[in-house]
């Protein structure tokens, strides 16, 4: 934790898959994440300054944010878009960026991935110039 307690706003990142390209699937798998995230995370509703939600082109079904209003995100600043269609890219995948006010460092925020969507955080290989 910051010991100055500075409130800072910080990104915390998640990703799910979506069985099938329904409201109710995309839906539930999007409350399951944002749970998750807050859990780990230890921050409510009213910590949350804005959300970025992203999903593959293959989820058209609903908005992934109409989960995190479902959960009571109700004044929260949210967005959807889809991701770059990438051929290898992992399908039915949500994706979604937290912004959240914490006197937490960004090492001390655990990224949430779910339902095969570990394979994200697969390390990358860095490359010098």
């Amino acid at each position: 934790m910051d010991t100055s307690g500075r409130l800072r706003c910080l990104g915390v990142r998640g990703a799910t898959v979506a069985q099938d390209n329904t409201a109710e699937a995309i839906l539930g798998a999007t409350r399951e994440l944002l749970r998750q995230m807050m859990t780990a995370n230890g921050f409510a509703q009213h910590d949350v300054a804005a959300a970025f939600f992203t999903t593959t082109p293959d989820l058209t079904a609903t908005f992934p944010a109409r989960a995190a209003r479902q959960l009571g995100w109700a004044s929260v600043a949210m967005l959807d878009g889809h991701e770059m269609d990438v051929p290898e890219g992992l399908p039915r995948c949500i994706r979604v960026l937290v912004l959240i006010n914490t006197t937490r460092t960004t090492d001390e925020l655990v990224p949430v991935y779910l339902r095969g969507a570990e394979l994200l955080r697969t390390p990358i290989e860095l490359v010098e110039d």
